[in-house]
């Protein structure tokens, strides 16, 4: 997939007040500080679309971005600063949990895991909630420039077998690095593949 051309389009503060438009989304989430709005950069070509916070948990709306004219990335709220909503939503907000059931646009949630360290209780969870709502996800492993390959397909290993004990769906797993561009390539391949299923 060739990105064309990509610009920030609106913020969210929730459901109703997403865009209404037919363009599919991609949605990336993750624990807060674990590189969404780095990827998104990366993955546009675009250094500054996504603005990095210092301030973990300090993005509060959901932020859409059209990419290519025909597609969007969904900037989500990392969830680990983020009060808890209800007891069934564990740390991350209402308005997350209301757009990935109920976004009809929503074609697939790209679930970024920090690959350097060990399995987080948090990031388990929250793919086990997701994994019972029926929609397409992927697991992308971030930072990978951090250590070495072989570093890297320990954790993955490790988090998929703690992720089995959790009872989550097996997905599609990718990895890369905002900061070298490694794995690029396969997240957008993988975007494309999902773009194509949502289109027919």
């Amino acid at each position: 997939m060739k990105i064309l051309s990509a610009e920030f389009e609106t913020s969210a503060a929730g459901l109703r007040d997403c865009l209404n438009w037919n363009l599919p989304e991609v949605a990336l989430i993750g624990r807060s500080n674990v590189g969404k709005s780095s990827l998104i950069n990366m993955l546009t070509g675009r250094k500054g679309l996504a603005l990095a916070s210092a301030t973990p948990g300090k993005t509060k709306l959901l932020n859409f971005f059209r990419v290519n004219r025909n597609w969007a990335l969904v900037d989500l709220p990392g969830y680990g600063y983020a009060k808890v909503a209800t007891q069934d939503k564990h740390a991350f907000n209402t308005a997350v949990a209301e757009y990935i059931e109920k976004r009809p646009n929503l074609a697939a949630v790209l679930l970024l895991i920090d690959s350097r360290l060990e399995p987080q209780r948090i990031d388990l969870d929250f793919l086990a909630w997701l994994s019972g709502r029926g929609v397409e996800h992927a697991l992308v492993f971030t930072k990978t420039d951090k250590q070495s390959p072989t570093k890297t397909r320990a954790a993955i290993e490790a988090f998929l077998a703690a992720a089995a004990e959790v009872g989550a769906e097996p997905a599609t797993t990718l990895a890369c690095s905002a900061s070298s561009g490694e794995g690029r390539e396969e997240v957008l391949r993988h975007i494309a593949q999902v773009l194509k299923s949502a289109r027919g």
